[in-house]
């Protein structure tokens, strides 16, 4: 029996595998679907174990609640063809309902749920082998409360659950719901920001401070020697800029010696400074947190760029707790 181009797109819509291969088992089943499905099946699942090693970058990530109680399902596939398929996001959808139905509450939990006679983790194989790319359970997550709001993002690639008080204005905790997705929340507010976070970011700001000091010393300097400090500001621009006739040679040693002493001499001196660096790398740990932590933000549905906690006072909503899962590059 002939395959036709029809009968290849047709299988390839329906299991996600390579042109080639679909072509290939219509032949072998004399034109027979399910005998193809069954070939590929088998030949995919010895396909995908080759594969265990090779990175799952792409996917699908769904989010669904229903009486309270909201989970978010992220499952990996390598290709954004295999993730964009019918039947590839009718699983994650089906192990989505299933962790729903179930009030699964982690991601070994899920993995080990038996959906009729298989486990997820098994669905997820068995889907692997039909397509022939590696495919995992990359990621869950489970919220419980009085109200619970899930946002899926367009593509499938970013959802968002949040958790709120009883009677809260759905309208708003969906509102809520989106600011997670877009702004990427770090905590819900400063309290809850993990202190080994803080002090890594304190510290982080103090270097920079102390860099900020160094570079303003030396700047000054150089300044003060006759010679614009954007020629000078690194080796490649001294040398660059001396090629092009903007420095003169005795200009771009002058500037490299007035940057290692400049730069020793404010190192030496910086304990001198510790006050005013420390109050600078607080206020900066301050726009940090305030940048990361979700009642500080700006409110992404505002004309008027209200603060999430204005605005969740003003509805009398309490937020809980949130859950943000993402296969995007951020």
């Amino acid at each position: 029996m002939a395959v036709t181009l029809a009968d290849i797109k047709k299988l390839r819509d329906i299991t996600g595998a390579g042109m080639m291969d679909v072509k290939k088992a219509l032949e072998e089943a004399n034109g027979d679907f399910e005998v193809a499905k069954d070939l590929l099946r088998k030949r995919g699942q010895a396909i995908a174990a080759k594969r265990s090693d090779r990175e799952a970058s792409e996917g699908c990530v769904l989010a669904k609640a229903q009486d309270g109680f909201g989970a978010i399902v992220g499952v990996k596939c390598e290709t954004d063809f295999v993730a964009k398929n019918e039947d590839f996001v009718g699983m994650v959808k089906l192990i989505l309902d299933a962790a729903l139905d179930n009030k699964v509450q982690t991601k070994d939990e899920l993995a080990a749920l038996k959906i009729g006679n298989f486990t997820v983790a098994e669905i997820i194989t068995e889907r692997s082998g039909v397509t022939g790319e590696k495919m995992e359970l990359a990621d869950y997550a489970c919220l419980e409360a009085p109200v619970v709001d899930a946002y899926n993002h367009l593509g499938n690639k970013l959802s968002s659950l949040v958790a709120a008080n009883e009677g809260a204005d759905h309208e708003t905790v969906h509102g809520i719901s989106m600011q997670v997705a877009a702004m990427s929340p770090i905590a819900l507010d400063a309290d809850h920001v993990a202190e080994e976070v803080k002090q890594k970011e304190l510290s982080v700001a103090i270097e920079k401070t102390k860099q900020d000091e160094i570079n303003r010393a030396v700047e000054n300097a150089i300044r003060k020697a006759g010679i614009n400090p954007a020629h000078v500001d690194s080796d490649d621009h001294i040398e660059s800029n001396q090629a092009k006739g903007w420095i003169t040679a005795e200009q771009a040693q002058q500037a490299r010696e007035i940057r290692a002493n400049v730069t020793a001499e404010t190192e030496a001196g910086m304990d001198k400074l510790a006050k005013k660096i420390e109050m600078i790398a607080q206020g900066r740990l301050g726009k940090f947190l305030k940048e990361n932590t979700l009642v500080e933000q700006a409110y992404i549905m505002s004309e008027s760029k209200e603060l999430v906690k204005d605005v969740l006072k003003a509805k009398g909503v309490q937020i809980l707790d949130f859950r943000r899962i993402t296969l995007n590059e951020e």
